[in-house]
């Protein structure tokens, strides 16, 4: 299945992300709360600062 790049989005991720995060995986726990204030949105990968989204329409 091919993904239309219109529904694709870069949400910027705070800085208290990098911040608060002791490890990978405390920073991925930390990244999915966060995205939980954006219904709809699937997370693919995070590329530098940004969460990099497929919008579910």
């Amino acid at each position: 299945m091919m993904t239309m790049n219109n529904n694709i989005s870069h949400v910027k991720l705070p800085e208290w992300i990098w911040e608060q995060a002791r490890d990978q995986e405390h920073m991925k726990q930390l990244v999915l709360k966060y995205m939980q204030r954006y219904p709809g949105y699937t997370i693919k990968k995070v590329k530098g600062r940004f969460a990099v989204c497929e919008i579910n329409r």
